[in-house]
């Protein structure tokens, strides 16, 4: 079993009660937060083995495996995590506006809040990627046509006598 297969187990299949899941997921979040702390305030590009970084950043294999699962549709160049194991070389060369984008999608207030951010990108377009990220979600119902409203296919009917029937 990839590490990626045995990291979504552990997380999403693991039967836990209400306490101590939220125990489980307190402290991953915990630890994603100081390990984007990290890495939003480098100014080098981060990289090494999957066990490399679990070590360089404190956290234990599975940990590091869903961070990096949650990081990877927001990197230039997505690494293999379907197939990665502890040797495998990652990278961690991330495209910031689709990263906090992708944080707001997640609701992860804990991270895109954070004050590193404002190293990489100005508070108006945090602002505006804040704005059309919720924007995106967001579905927008027509106005509903009434029977005996003109029909909008430019017939000039009636809609029930048109294209309602």
């Amino acid at each position: 079993m990839s590490l990626l297969e045995t990291w979504r187990k552990m997380a999403y299949e693991t039967q836990r009660d209400q306490r101590n899941d939220q125990i489980f997921w307190g402290s991953y979040f915990d630890q994603e937060k100081e390990f984007y702390k990290v890495v939003l305030a480098s100014k080098e590009v981060i990289s090494g083995t999957v066990k490399e970084l679990a070590e360089q950043f404190g956290v234990e294999m599975m940990i590091m495996t869903g961070i990096l699962d949650g990081i990877n549709d927001s990197l230039k160049t997505p690494n293999p995590i379907e197939t990665m194991d502890e040797d495998t070389v990652v990278s961690l060369d991330f495209e910031k506006e689709t990263l906090y984008k992708n944080m707001v999608e997640c609701k992860a207030e804990w991270l895109y809040t954070l004050p590193e951010w404002d190293e990489l990108l100005t508070e108006e377009r945090r602002k505006e990627l804040y704005k059309e990220q919720r924007s995106s979600t967001t579905i927008v119902k027509p106005k509903k046509i009434g029977r005996n409203d003109p029909c909008p296919c430019g017939s000039g009917k009636k809609y029930k006598q048109c294209c309602g029937r």
